[in-house]
């Protein structure tokens, strides 16, 4: 098993399609094992949050950034934890 990682993925993706379409840019931090793992994450997630399909999303950029450099704390938090407990 690898090493997971940080990864930033940046891209744009197209709102109100129908209507007055519109391209919103979007910059996602995602933990993966690696690169495709964070775009099919960043993928699923905003098909599921904004109803955009996936061809309405474009990826441009995916850099993989130090933990450092991550601005979501709760996101570096769960990456500290050693154990999950189910309650």
């Amino acid at each position: 098993m690898g090493e997971v990682k940080f990864y930033l993925v940046e891209g744009r993706m197209l709102i109100r399609a129908h209507k007055m379409p519109e391209w919103q840019r979007f910059r996602k931090y995602v933990r993966a094992l690696r690169r495709e793992h964070a775009v099919e994450k960043v993928l699923s997630e905003i098909g599921s949050n904004h109803k955009v399909k996936r061809f309405h999303v474009v990826i441009e950029r995916v850099t993989e950034v130090p933990i450092e450099e991550v601005p979501d704390r709760n996101l570096v938090a769960i990456a500290g934890l050693k154990r999950w407990i189910k309650v």
